[in-house]
């Protein structure tokens, strides 16, 4: 692919953090599409059990393998964060959904000013072929309450494709040195597929400057998904009510640190959202597990992950039915 650095002397050097779980078949394609001058790419396996990190080093002798600490797709990017040595890191998918040819114009983004370049699939130039309209309708009510919030204009709330500075880092306070819980399957809160919504609400939070960047999002190449209306859009809620109340935390903590008067923060709109939401959520359940919608027959069933650890400050109407999905 074209390189920008020749023709650009300011590019920046970019570290890609690719989070991989059994993904050898998919990995020729994906870094078929990386940019020519690319500063690094980090692989970040989750104990992979077919050819992930042999099919990386072949198709790239430079790559940088790096093993997480824990278990899931949050944990996996914190430790490829913690790893990247570039200007920028690049949070790219192994499964072929997302395209690295697309790196350049979230670059340009950072160039232009932004802290963090968001992807989206819901502006002009964007698109997915692999979203269905169910999980679409969820990610924007979930955007709603987010931007309700945090006053923020987001389109998508829960896109994995994102590019920031990586002098942010600190900002994210993502954790990898703690040891895996004793309970559950040992992921810590921010481990799993929950990181897209949290990252999100923490750099609104820090006021950072955000540009949504237009991106197509493709169907995965090899093996299954495992994207659910209900559980996934229960786990994004969660994470959006347990991130709002730590804002407000530290909200208070700052102001009583500083004498500043304190003034309460109407949440009764918020509430009734939320409320509105979960109602939603059991809805697009009913609705996509009804067999009259598949064909006369009922959808197969998944195999069960244990449900990780949350937060004590979780409401505990939520706390049933928030089993992640398995993988990286």
């Amino acid at each position: 692919m074209v390189s920008q650095a020749s023709s650009n002397p300011l590019w920046p050097r970019v570290s890609v953090v690719v989070p991989t779980l059994n993904e050898a078949r998919n990995l020729p394609y994906v870094f078929s599409r990386l940019p020519a001058d690319i500063h690094e790419v980090i692989v970040v396996d989750g104990h992979s059990v077919d050819d992930t990190i042999a099919v990386a080093r072949r198709l790239r002798p430079d790559v940088q393998v790096v093993q997480q600490t824990r278990r899931g797709k949050g944990n996996a990017l914190a430790c490829g964060f913690e790893a990247a040595t570039g200007d920028v890191i690049a949070m790219v998918d192994a499964d072929g959904s997302t395209d690295p040819g697309e790196i350049p114009k979230f670059v340009q983004a950072l160039l232009s000013g932004a802290d963090f370049a968001k992807g989206t699939r819901f502006t002009a130039g964007g698109g997915s072929s692999d979203i269905t309209r169910l999980r679409k309708l969820g990610n924007r009510l979930l955007a709603e309450v987010v931007n309700l919030s945090h006053g923020t204009r987001y389109s998508d709330l829960c896109y994995g494709f994102n590019v920031f500075w990586k002098k942010h880092v600190p900002v994210l306070d993502l954790d990898i040195t703690s040891p895996p819980s004793h309970k559950g399957d040992g992921r810590l809160w921010g481990d799993g597929f929950e990181i897209e919504t949290l990252i999100h609400m923490r750099v609104a939070e820090e006021g950072l400057r955000v540009a949504e960047v237009p991106s197509f999002e493709h169907p995965r190449i090899h093996g299954v998904s495992n994207l659910d209306a209900f559980s996934d859009g229960l786990r994004v809620l969660t994470t959006i009510l347990v991130e709002r109340r730590r804002a407000l935390r530290r909200r208070r903590c700052h102001r009583g640190a500083s004498g500043a008067r304190m003034v309460a923060t109407p949440a009764r709109g918020l509430i009734h959202t939320e409320t509105a939401l979960v109602r939603m959520l059991y809805v697009l359940h009913a609705i996509e597990h009804s067999p009259h919608l598949h064909g006369g027959r009922p959808r197969s069933s998944r195999s069960q992950t244990p449900a990780r650890p949350l937060p004590d400050d979780v409401p505990g109407r939520l706390r049933a039915g928030t089993g992640g999905r398995t993988g990286s």
